[in-house]
């Protein structure tokens, strides 16, 4: 069993990167990211004809989470059950595929819009902890992935690429991630590669790719029988190198 999460940072853009990695890798989900588009443009019928149910939450040229999956699935949410059902932004979507309940993310950055936007993606956070409490205590197999935008500690971001008051390491989004995992989640990666320095994300700018000033911000949680079946945890740097790439790459989880 092979899951996939990438923020793609315009799937109109880049909907050849990911339809040459689905032939190479053919995962059995991918969860997508800033898909910058709403669901009428997403391009599902490229991904249908290669096999993949298409579920997409998406908002106009901004956020927006997408699915593809090759298996039967039931919708679960489109935003988490604690945040307002009217919430604009498009950053949730839930489904359960195969036994596992698969909860796609994309976490606001919480630098914009000063402390209010900060707040609200500590609401973010506090909602997904709640669904994760929820989820763990019926014991269900559950697994979060996407772009959490959180570096968890000093090792997930190359030295001076953020200032210390940097929403994505603030005291306050640092402790969002590990109420987590002390619900009982597993940062995956961390699973196997305890102590290695590793990212997925790359900015444009400065020569961030070239120099490996990266930030590690894409992580997937896995609930205990899922961390007992985990397998292997692959950052795919060879996409960052590409025409045109997303300055974030694909990590690939396989069980």
């Amino acid at each position: 069993m092979k899951l996939v999460s990438w923020n793609i940072n315009s799937i109109r853009q880049r909907h050849e990167h990911v339809q040459a990695f689905l032939t190479k890798e053919q995962p059995d989900w991918l969860f997508l990211q800033e898909i910058k588009c709403q669901n009428e443009q997403f391009p599902k019928e490229t991904f249908e004809e290669m096999g993949y149910q298409v579920i997409v939450h998406g908002q106009k040229a901004y956020n927006g989470v997408a699915i593809l999956s090759r298996h039967p699935y039931q919708l679960n949410h489109v935003v988490l059950p604690d945040l307002n059902e009217e919430e604009p932004q498009a950053r949730y979507l839930e489904i359960e595929s195969q036994g596992v309940i698969l909860c796609n993310l994309y976490l606001p950055n919480g630098n914009s819009g000063g402390e209010e936007g900060f707040q609200r993606k500590l609401h973010f956070i506090n909602a997904l902890i709640k669904r994760a409490e929820t989820l763990l205590i019926n014991k269900q197999d559950c697994i979060f992935a996407g772009d959490f935008n959180i570096c968890p500690t000093d090792q997930d971001f190359a030295p001076k690429t953020l200032s210390e008051n940097d929403a994505l390491i603030r005291t306050e989004s640092r402790n969002g991630f590990y109420r987590l995992l002390w619900l009982g989640l597993t940062d995956a990666l961390r699973a196997l590669y305890p102590t290695e320095t590793l990212y997925t994300f790359w900015d444009y700018t400065r020569g961030a790719w070239q120099r490996n000033a990266g930030l590690r911000i894409d992580h997937a949680l896995l609930s205990p029988k899922m961390a007992e079946q985990l397998k292997s945890f692959t950052i795919e740097k060879s996409e960052r190198d590409k025409e045109q790439p997303s300055d974030h790459v694909p990590i690939i989880i396989e069980f």
